[in-house]
């Protein structure tokens, strides 16, 4: 087995499976550009404060390049002998510039290093989640302009309560991602911070100049205590933690689509890109896509509940624990990316609205049925009497085989006087969702407001 880093210090190597089982270049490898981002940036502050040449960090810098090259032409795939990303490229580092690359790790340790390789990497999913969310907003606020007054059933307890604009209901999901988007911009600015040149926990005897590594990293602070700086995965629980409130969100809406998508319901059809067939059951088509959607959210639970209990019990500083951040990391980004991606798609193109069902489903029940106690509480009535008139009017049209809307006026007036020819137009479905102005109602000119703001909320995102 190749010389390790330490073997100075040991008389034997690693046993082979021991190796093996110590190992991360298996995963850690998807830091490589931002081991070697960061490396230019240690060799360019060594050469700055003259901890070495410029020469030697030109040589430094001009093999690190070729090394990223040599990784993205499918050149350079380091084994389990290498046993993680930094090691890796810094024995390759040695073997392209020699001697000099063995001055690389100058006022650094992995420690450090790989605290700051998880940062950089984090920032850049960050930013292309958001950018994912933005996307997904942007389709529900499409179909949300398109239905306006298209009405959909609201449901509590999943019983009919109140007629609902389809646009309200989908701008609710908007929100939700609105938030989301906020968030993950919170654990952006708590990933980027630096903790290059806290060394392996105590700092360094070296005059190095983090400040400097900070800016070139485009990192927005340091870490003011080496200590923490080494052992922090804060912010990497903070991303499993908005991930998995992302994830929540996505399988409701994908729960609702599946429930729409079914015979009893037929709120929308799912198109033929988007959806696959029964093995032995031709007349079937399947909502994969939500299903799936439903199913990886507890992946990113379970990656947070790992995290959480990884991080509980470790003493200061950086212990070998750490090294098992890395795949609940990557498999969360994973997940949450392909989750956004197929959803996006799916809302994009994947279904259409059945309008005439949603039409007729709010004129076939009782949702209504609080529009008649208001009726009568704009008559004077007490809203509690109303309510309980309403209670019999409810019961009285079930024992007759009727909806609300067919019972006579005479049948209206027999429960209370106050009842005249204008209750019908009250309880009609679309003066039912009308009617509902209030701030952030389901009212058709609340819900026009509502998408003004939502494309205002688009505009500002971009602009920062």
């Amino acid at each position: 087995m190749p010389k390790q880093t330490w073997s100075d210090r040991f008389e034997s190597a690693l046993n082979p499976i021991i190796a093996e089982f110590n190992a991360s270049i298996g995963f850690d490898i998807e830091l490589l550009e931002y081991d070697i981002r960061g490396s230019i940036a240690h060799a360019k502050m060594l050469s700055h404060t003259g901890i070495i040449s410029k020469d030697e960090a030109l040589q430094l810098i001009t093999g690190l390049e070729q090394i990223l090259l040599e990784y993205q032409e499918g050149h350079f795939n380091p084994g389990i002998e290498a046993e993680d990303v930094h090691f890796a490229v810094e024995r390759r580092l040695t073997e392209l510039v020699g001697d000099a690359g063995k001055k690389l790790h100058t006022a650094r340790s992995r420690n450090d290093q790989v605290g700051t390789d998880i940062r950089l990497y984090l920032r850049d999913r960050i930013e292309e989640i958001r950018e994912q969310l933005r996307g997904l907003q942007q389709v529900l606020l499409k179909h949300a302009e398109k239905n306006v007054e298209t009405m959909i059933p609201g449901y509590t307890h999943l019983q009919r309560a109140q007629p609902l604009s389809l646009a309200h209901h989908l701008l609710a999901y908007f929100q939700m991602l609105q938030r989301d988007w906020e968030r993950l911009g919170e654990v952006y600015k708590r990933t980027n911070i630096s903790p290059l040149g806290c060394g392996a926990l105590a700092g360094t005897t070296f005059p190095i100049d983090r400040h400097y590594t900070a800016s070139e990293l485009e990192f927005g602070g340091l870490y003011g205590n080496s200590l923490d700086g080494v052992s922090d995965r804060d912010f990497a629980i903070e991303f499993l933690c908005a991930s998995s409130l992302i994830m929540v969100h996505l399988s409701r809406l994908s729960e609702e689509l599946i429930l729409w998508a079914s015979q009893e319901f037929n709120f929308i059809t799912l198109k033929d890109n988007c959806s696959t067939g029964s093995s032995i059951m031709p007349q079937k088509k399947n909502p994969d896509v939500p299903e799936l959607v439903r199913g990886k959210t507890g992946r990113v639970f379970g990656h947070l509940q790992g995290m959480l209990v990884l991080m509980k019990g470790l003493p200061l500083a950086y212990n070998k624990d750490l090294q098992e951040d890395k795949e609940a990391l990557f498999d969360g980004v994973k997940t949450v990316q392909g989750c956004l991606g197929a959803m996006t798609v799916l809302l994009r193109e994947g279904l259409e609205f059945n309008r005439d069902r949603l039409m007729s489903s709010v004129d076939e029940d009782f949702s209504n049925a609080t529009d008649v106690a208001d009726y009568l509480a704009t008559k004077g009535v007490p809203f509690r009497e109303a309510y309980n008139l309403v209670g019999k009017a409810v019961k009285t049209s079930l024992a007759a085989g009727k909806l609300l809307k067919e019972l006579t006026l005479e049948e209206w007036k027999a429960l209370h006087p106050k009842f005249e020819e204008d209750i019908y137009q009250a309880i009609a479905p679309q003066q039912v969702v009308a009617a509902r102005n209030s701030y952030g109602g389901t009212g058709f000119e609340q819900v026009r407001n509502a998408i003004k703001e939502a494309k205002v909320q688009l505009l500002e995102g971009h602009s920062t």
